[in-house]
């Protein structure tokens, strides 16, 4: 098949390098996207995997039943499985890989739809709109606490404000005690920036949970956990089923709900001009929210799928077995998709209902706690600007420093200063 930009797949026996991958994800998988449909890539355990960065494509990749999360769903088992040998090669116990490896986002079908029913009661529109108020009084105490450690009027806005306020939220609304709390945030917050010890961070994390639902058996609560141990859906979860899902729910609802709320107050704050329309309409924050999910959400890619029959959809074909990643980053940048696609612009109408953009996915596996971050995000960016309305980066945008972390797009660090003074 052709390799030329615009054609519909690329050769296998001729994988696409593409530039910057980690420095600068963006361009990269802008490039990969304009090379073709569906460009053959290395992964990083050498494997072979088709990689789909066209909005068209990436959306036809989540929805499609033939492209599972689960390597075992292909008949003969012929798919390798990706994320474990990822796991193999940081180190981490046998023993400890189910608990990150067969979750809720790994499995298909049935097994998937069981768990999802589940859990997913906790996450409906009307609960997520009935914690906003808890949500609002844990920012206010969170600004509270950032400007009380403010040194010379500079916070670290990311490990004061933008890691506590998810984690908490999961953890209140899962059911971890409050004085427990302190070591999730360390747990969680290694896992982040210290995979290089993942048995380290895993190990306790497991042994802790453990510990919590045999407690919640015998004292249940108003939380996740007793709802998840005294519910009835076919069987009941087994105990890994039950500690694998609240390390899934806990471990996904705070590192892509920090990084995204840290991201998108870097974007504002480097366009000033979006950021002077929400100023004078707060009223758009809702719709500035999704756009920014586009323009800077931090998760790049999907899960990998694997193809479970020969599958051809037009725009690419695949075979059974093949591993295909979705570039939700190239998708959201589309410039097939969205008018000036490169551009901020959070007063951006899509002519479809719905959310235009992929960032919490699609299909069955859409995200369960899309909601929840929605406003988490909305909240958080409302009393920040409203509170300090001169507020400003503490340092200048080129000397902020990204995580090199394959598929997401996260800060170091972001130090703001806490400038109570109008705005210039």
């Amino acid at each position: 098949m052709s390799g030329q930009p615009g054609s519909k797949q690329r050769d296998p026996a001729d994988p696409v390098a593409p530039p910057n991958i980690l420095t600068d994800p963006h361009a990269g998988y802008a490039h990969l996207r304009e090379q073709a449909a569906a460009c053959p890539m290395r992964s990083l355990d050498g494997s072979l995997m088709w990689v789909v960065g066209r909005h068209e494509g990436v959306r036809s990749v989540l929805t499609d039943p033939r492209f599972a999360n689960d390597p075992a769903s292909v008949p003969g088992g012929s798919a390798p499985r990706m994320q474990v040998n990822a796991m193999r090669k940081l180190g981490l116990a046998e023993d400890l890989i189910p608990y990150l490896a067969d979750t809720l986002l790994d499995s298909d079908g049935e097994s998937h739809s069981r768990l999802r029913r589940l859990v997913s009661p906790a996450f409906t529109a009307r609960r997520m709109l009935a914690l906003r108020p808890r949500i609002e009084r844990l920012t206010d105490e969170l600004l509270d606490a950032m400007a009380a450690h403010a040194e010379d009027g500079v916070a670290d806005f990311l490990s004061l404000f933008a890691y506590p306020l998810p984690i908490t939220v999961i953890c209140e609304l899962v059911g971890v005690p409050s004085a427990d709390r302190p070591a999730w945030l360390r747990w969680t917050h290694a896992l982040s920036f210290d995979q290089e010890h993942l048995d380290e961070t895993i190990g306790p994390l497991v042994e802790y949970t453990h510990a919590l639902v045999d407690r919640r058996r015998s004292r249940p609560a108003d939380d996740l956990i007793s709802e998840l141990i005294r519910a009835r859906d076919g069987d009941r979860l087994t105990d890994r089923e039950l500690v694998t899902m609240v390390l899934s729910l806990v471990i996904a609802g705070h590192d892509t709900t920090a990084n995204f709320i840290a991201n998108s107050v870097w974007a504002l704050l480097t366009h000033p001009d979006q950021l002077a329309l929400i100023r004078a309409e707060p009223e758009l924050m809702p719709q500035a929210v999704q756009e920014l999910l586009r323009w800077c959400g931090p998760v790049l890619v999907s899960r990998m799928r694997y193809v479970t029959q020969d599958a051809d959809l037009g725009w690419a074909a695949f075979q059974a077995g093949d591993a295909v990643m979705a570039a939700l980053s190239g998708a959201n940048q589309d410039p097939r998709e969205f008018a000036e696609a490169d551009r901020l612009d959070v007063t951006r109408q899509h002519e479809n209902r719905g959310e235009a953009h992929v960032s919490f996915g699609a299909g069955p596996h859409y995200c369960l706690g899309a909601a929840l971050a929605r406003h988490e995000a909305e909240i958080a960016l409302n009393r920040l600007f409203a509170r300090w309305p001169g507020l400003s980066l503490a340092v200048r945008p080129e000397e902020l420093n990204w995580q090199p972390v394959s598929g997401m797009r996260k800060l170091e660090r972001l130090p703001l200063r806490l400038d109570w003074g109008p705005v210039a």
